[in-house]
Parts: C-alpha cells; sequence; structure tokens
C-alpha cells in the first residue's frame, strides 16, 4: 500500500509539473527507484509512464507543428526516432553497475539544463542564428539519443536545440518538442518493452498518476501567471535527488 502511494503520488505531481512547466522525470524516476525498481528498469518505467502525456500534448499543439521554419517535419521525426532506438539500444548495453555511477551526472545534467533553460532560451531567440539543416538534425540525433537513453529534461535540451537551429516561433518549438519527444520516447519503450525492461505493476500505478496530474495541470495552466516560484522546486527537487544520488554512488 506504501509503494503504491508514493508511486501514485509520484505520477500525480509528474504528470501536473510536465502539463505547467515539464520537470515531472524528477519526481518518477527517483520514486521508482526508492520503491526498489532497478534504476535502469525505473528509467525506461518512468519514461513509459510520461508517454500519454506527450501524446496529449502533441496533440493539443497540432496546428503550431505544421510546415514553418527549420528541417521539415518528416526530417525532425525520422531523426527523433532514429536517435531514440540508439538511445534505448545504448540502455541496454550499459552494465546496472555502470548506470547507476552516471545517473547522478544525468540528473546534474537534466537540473542544470532546466535551471538554465529559460535564459538559455532567450539569448538563443534574440541572436538570430541559423544553422544548415545537416547540422541541425545532427544536434536533433544527439538530444534523441540523450532522450532514448534518460528522458530526464529532455523538454528543455530540445528547445535549446530549436533554439540554436535558427527557430524563433516558441509556440512551434513547443509543438515539435511534444512530438520528438512522443516519437522517441514511443519507439524507445517499444524497445525496452521488448527487452523485459518494463516494470508492469508499476508502471500502470505510475501512469494514472500522471494522466490524473496531467488532466489536472492542464486546466491549472491557464490560471499560472509566474512560472519563477514553481521553477525553483522542481530545481530544488532536482538538486535534492541529485545529491543523494551522488551519495548513494560515490558515498
Amino acid at each position: 500500500m506504501l509503494t503504491t502511494t508514493i508511486l501514485a503520488l509520484a505520477g500525480f505531481g509528474a504528470g501536473a509539473l510536465n502539463a505547467i512547466a515539464g520537470g515531472g522525470t524528477f519526481l518518477t524516476f527517483p520514486a521508482l527507484v526508492w520503491v526498489g525498481v532497478p534504476p535502469i528498469m525505473a528509467n525506461a518505467t518512468a519514461t513509459f509512464a510520461a508517454l500519454p502525456g506527450y501524446a496529449g500534448s502533441s496533440w493539443a499543439y497540432r496546428r503550431d507543428i505544421q510546415a514553418g521554419e527549420g528541417p521539415s517535419l518528416r526530417a525532425l521525426v525520422v531523426t527523433a526516432m532514429l536517435g531514440g532506438i540508439l538511445g534505448a539500444l545504448l540502455l541496454l548495453v550499459t552494465p546496472e553497475d555502470l548506470f547507476s555511477g552516471v545517473i547522478p551526472w544525468l540528473l546534474l545534467i537534466a537540473t542544470l539544463a532546466f535551471a538554465a533553460g529559460p535564459a538559455l532560451l532567450r539569448g538563443l531567440l534574440a541572436s538570430g542564428r541559423r544553422l544548415p539543416d545537416a547540422v541541425s538534425l545532427t544536434l536533433l540525433l544527439l538530444v534523441s539519443i540523450y532522450g532514448g537513453y534518460f528522458n530526464g529534461g529532455l523538454g528543455i535540451l530540445l528547445l535549446a536545440a530549436f533554439g540554436l537551429i535558427g527557430m524563433s516561433d516558441l509556440h512551434r518549438m513547443n509543438g515539435l518538442k511534444t512530438l520528438a519527444s512522443l516519437v522517441l520516447s514511443a519507439v524507445s519503450v517499444v524497445t525496452y518493452s521488448l527487452a523485459g525492461l518494463i516494470d508492469w505493476s508499476a508502471l500502470v500505478v505510475t501512469g494514472l498518476g500522471c494522466a490524473a496530474g496531467g488532466y489536472v495541470g492542464a486546466h491549472m495552466a491557464r490560471r499560472v501567471q509566474d512560472l519563477s516560484l514553481l521553477r525553483t522546486f522542481i530545481v530544488t527537487v532536482g538538486l535534492v535527488t541529485t545529491i543523494v544520488f551522488f551519495a548513494q554512488a560515490y558515498g
């Protein structure tokens, strides 16, 4: 009962955070590890639990996703798919002990990316730079590989990549972010499932919590005018989680 409660609350909080500002993985991944799910399986299960939220967000942004600046939509989808598969395969060949040692660094990267994200994005949008499509797709491929390997901080890294590419329409960038997250997470989840890396009982509880939290968060998002306090809370959770995992891995 305690395990179910922890996973349900973590899922609900993650769904709400993802709908408003992102950062939900900072709740679901540690919760899954702390209730006894092995780290690699926890990573795969947390990615699966976030998938319905990506699908819903992609549908909501469907008009903004249509053709515009940057690489073609087909090229973006294919690149995200390839990156998701490569990242998932890389996870499959990573020994559990090695992944446990890498987790704190991945959490630190995700936390710093989330903290610096707004300022970084403003700078990129103001620069007006434009990279060639080949370079743009290579950058997107690298971020997608990261997302297939570890889902934390994926959203802000994708937005930063789109900013480096030269995009300036924030609504389309958000739409493409959710679409790329959906595509790379979907192919990753298929790979994880075939490899037996999904904890199905934990997924059901966490996934239902994410769905409920996403529904509530979508309504809250329209009322939240200042995200600074919420972002500070998410960064604080990320830093505390990072410190705890560093202590466990290297203490």
